[in-house]
């Protein structure tokens, strides 16, 4: 048979082959290691995964690339980004090494509204050009599908803005980008109470988002001091009533009932859950809800505690990974996320690169990647590594040395 590119003599390939659902408990464990293994591609898509020799014995390429001594795995999936952002928050840096809080610098003004002020000046090709070289770096570090939020326009006219260079983008880039609304991320100043803001977002913008088919999701900061569990619920029964599928920032500082809110209405996520308690796991793990984790905002905010991804797994719930990239945590790097898995939440290498590959896809409904399987697109990475354990061992470098896009090297 014909191929048009044969990845062979790979030391390890992962093809996290598996269920259709998100994988949980000691699934997670599963990556589906093939040794001596071959990728064969034909146009986009992946045409056979296995051992060299089969693989080479029954499809004749127009491109080999020996692999020897690499490990072959899945594009990175970033579930949980706030890709679109004008400015910088450096100065805050040393607010928190000083003991500021992120609620504190929030009510001083910085924080979210530090970013809004910023994004608001900003034209739209000036948003399209700063995202365009964050995608760059995230792309060169093996993510090749995100989710992207709005959140930094908090009025009509600047939400739009942002979800429409989000557009843009899925359209010039190669990444390939998930829309989300997050126009309740904190209150604007224009508003006093937090409920009339959430009426505006529900009277005003998720209609007219939803009829230009701006967003896939709709998200929410579900949080002491910003929306509370019931203003929150308003809001993604707005947006599950015109047809956007909902995901939920919860528990990230305090627990007041946002991920308990986010099972009740089956959102597809549930993302931060630094606060989640026992009895909220065994919610998500039944409803479906999938936990994603963000271990790189609590080491910028130079926190002890971290999402209980142990306990998550350990009740049957599905946990996936993702950068939270913002001017608060400001990385494009999921394998520096892998390295924070491991180290801070315990998670094995074998669940974090599931968390980052097969369940990060499951977490933006995506079943077309995140493994490496007959008919799905071929989005893989080329590690210059001998097995999968490097990547969170192998801390603060880029251990990508190609990256390939629907069967196309685009690093």
């Amino acid at each position: 048979m014909k191929a048009d590119l044969l990845i062979k003599n790979c030391a390890e390939i992962h093809t996290l082959k598996g269920p259709r659902r998100a994988r949980r408990g000691d699934e997670m464990k599963e990556t589906g290691k093939v040794e001596k293994g071959a990728v064969a591609v034909k146009d986009d898509k992946i045409t056979a995964v296995g051992p060299t020799e089969e693989v080479e014995k029954n499809y004749e390429a127009q491109e080999m690339i020996d692999a020897s001594g690499k490990t072959v795995i899945p594009g990175f999936v970033d579930p949980h980004t706030h890709l679109i952002y004008s400015g910088s928050r450096e100065d805050e840096l040393e607010m928190k090494i000083k003991g500021k809080t992120y609620m504190e610098i929030l009510e001083e003004g910085g924080g979210i509204l530090s970013t809004v002020r910023s994004t608001r000046k900003s034209s739209k090709q000036r948003l399209i050009e700063q995202a365009s070289k964050r995608l760059d770096t995230m792309l060169r570090h093996g993510t090749t599908t995100a989710e992207a939020k709005s959140g930094y326009g908090l009025d009509k006219d600047n939400e739009i803005k942002c979800l429409e260079v989000i557009e843009e983008l899925n359209k010039s880039h190669p990444v390939d980008l998930i829309p989300t609304y997050l126009g309740a991320h904190s209150l604007p100043p224009e508003f006093d109470q937090t409920g009339d803001y959430i009426d505006f977002c529900i009277d005003e913008v998720i209609p007219e988002i939803a009829e230009k088919g701006l967003a896939e999701y709709c998200d929410v900061f579900c949080e002491k001091g910003v929306f509370d569990a019931d203003e929150s619920r308003r809001l993604l029964q707005k947006a599950k009533a015109v047809g956007l599928k909902i995901r939920v920032h919860a528990d990230e500082i305090e627990n007041i009932g946002c991920s308990r809110m986010a099972a009740e209405l089956g959102a597809i996520s549930g993302e931060h859950l630094v606060k989640t308690g026992e009895e909220e796991i065994r919610m998500m793990a039944e409803s479906g809800t999938i936990g994603i984790l963000l271990p790189g905002t609590p080491f910028m905010l130079m926190e002890e505690e971290y999402a209980p991804a142990r306990k998550m797994i350990e009740n049957d719930m599905a946990v996936a990974l993702a950068t939270d990239l913002n001017p608060n945590c400001w990385t494009e790097s999921m394998q520096m996320i892998i390295t924070l898995a491991c180290l801070q939440m315990k998670m094995t290498p074998s669940e974090a690169l599931t968390a980052a590959t097969f369940n990060a896809a499951r977490a933006v409904d995506r079943d077309d990647i995140g493994s490496l399987e007959e008919g799905k697109k071929a989005d893989f990475l080329v590690l210059d590594v001998p097995n999968h354990r490097h990547i969170p061992y192998r801390f603060a470098v880029n251990l990508v040395e190609q990256v390939y896009k629907e069967g196309k090297r685009v690093v």
